[in-house]
């Protein structure tokens, strides 16, 4: 879902930067959306891009879409480094998620890492990032929303979706568009088609429809 709810929230993305999910799952599932055109992504640990592809290649075949380019280094200095308004969407899967720490302890580190992703974001760009559960009592969800629309000045929503093994059987996600053309994140423009687009794993979806 970190996936697909972005890339479906925009007309025709081009272009994809991916931090962390070194395992190639979000490269897999971003093979589906015929309108990428450049799939960049940002890993830290090139171990984890190994293991993956020599004991799970079934989740590690994204790196075979020919329009990926992997980057083995820190993500937040990979973002600082690209031009301003390089892609059209960015999707987060490092560990920490936003609001892990409550709003408070992560205020700061979350405010300049936001900043630098509107800016490496188009007018109307699209952020994807994972965020605690709303069971989590710690998580303020009001003043991440708030931090969020300061930062990025677009749409911003918050989804979650059931995840068993993760802590509550909740995983939340948050949605945010820069200052631009306005997102409706609610009313995607850019469903996929689930009997056509199986990506380059070539296997149906399993959990995506575009009700």
């Amino acid at each position: 879902m970190l996936t697909h709810l972005p890339l479906c929230s925009i007309p025709n993305p081009k272009k994809l930067l991916v931090i962390g999910g070194g395992d190639g799952g979000i490269l897999r599932e971003a093979s589906r959306h015929p309108s990428l055109e450049q799939i960049d992504i940002c890993e830290l640990d090139q171990m984890t891009v190994d293991v993956y592809a020599t004991y799970f290649p079934d989740i590690a075949i994204g790196y075979k879409d020919p329009q990926v380019k992997l980057h083995v280094g820190d993500g937040v200095a990979f973002l600082k480094s690209v031009p301003q308004g390089s892609y059209d969407v960015v999707i987060l899967d490092a560990f920490h998620v936003i609001g892990s720490l409550g709003y408070d302890a992560n205020e700061l580190v979350e405010e300049g890492l936001l900043e630098t992703v509107a800016k490496a974001l188009r007018p109307g760009g699209v952020l994807c990032a994972g965020a605690e559960s709303f069971w989590n009592q710690e998580f303020d969800l009001e003043s991440n929303i708030s931090m969020c629309r300061k930062i990025l000045k677009g749409s911003v929503n918050y989804a979650w979706s059931s995840v068993p093994f993760y802590q509550s059987g909740v995983i939340g996600y948050m949605l945010c568009s820069t200052e631009g053309p306005p997102v409706d994140f609610l009313h995607p423009v850019n469903p996929l088609d689930e009997k056509e687009n199986s990506g380059i794993s070539n296997q149906p979806l399993k959990f995506y429809n575009s009700e």
